[in-house]
């Protein structure tokens, strides 16, 4: 990456998608990959204690802390290219806080349907690509920096992401655009009580003791 060049950023994951999220064979791609794509926002969400949440509106997808107008990344509705055995699902990144040229670069996931080694699974190659990127702490504060901090969150969890799919049920589609409304409200970010709860005691233990140590 250099001052005028923007991000280009690929992880890449093959395995067996599990059971209820395998339907890799159109039309049922379609469906499957938009699950996929819900379950990726999902995790991110997941994974930062529900400080991070997605909004979903007719036009956009905005990546917010907490809720507006705290706007991270703001993407376009997402863009489906389904092919025989492969999908892709991208979404054109607008703006927000962390974007430093506007209407510039995309996040995408691309899925390659495979042989399966089991029945009952699906054998999947799938990509998740950052490309043409202008990440705004590179351009306004050094480029050390962002690789440092938002570059390495990204690639631990694009690949926590990636890890998670041969053992996680796909998320039911928060739009349904290719199976229908969901049936129940869904969810685009939420906080893991439980997790907070477990971090906190374990905060608070080590804190006492510390100070008990110290008497």
């Amino acid at each position: 990456m250099t001052a005028s060049a923007g991000v280009e950023a690929l992880h890449e994951h093959e395995g067996a998608l599990a059971r209820a999220g395998a339907r890799l064979a159109n039309p049922e791609l379609a469906d499957t990959l938009e699950r996929l794509a819900r379950t990726y926002w999902k995790y991110l969400s997941r994974v930062t204690l529900g400080l991070i949440r997605v909004v979903y509106t007719q036009d956009e997808r905005l990546v917010v802390l907490l809720r507006r107008p705290f706007v991270l990344l703001r993407f376009r509705a997402p863009e489906y290219d389904i092919r025989e055995g492969r999908g892709i699902v991208r979404w054109r990144i607008r703006d927000g806080v962390l974007v430093a040229k506007q209407d510039h670069g995309y996040l995408e996931i691309d899925v390659r349907r495979d042989d399966a080694p089991q029945p009952g699974y699906a054998q999947a190659h799938v990509e998740v690509e950052v490309a043409n990127f202008y990440p705004a702490i590179a351009t306004f504060v050094a480029r050390w920096f962002y690789k440092a901090t938002q570059s390495r969150i990204h690639v631990l969890v694009t690949h926590g992401f990636l890890r998670s799919l041969a053992r996680r049920e796909l998320e039911e589609s928060a739009v349904g655009r290719f199976s229908g409304p969901p049936a129940r409200p869904v969810n685009v970010g939420d906080t893991p009580w439980a997790a907070v709860a477990a971090i906190v005691a374990g905060f608070a233990g080590a804190v006492f003791a510390l100070l008990r140590l110290r008497r």
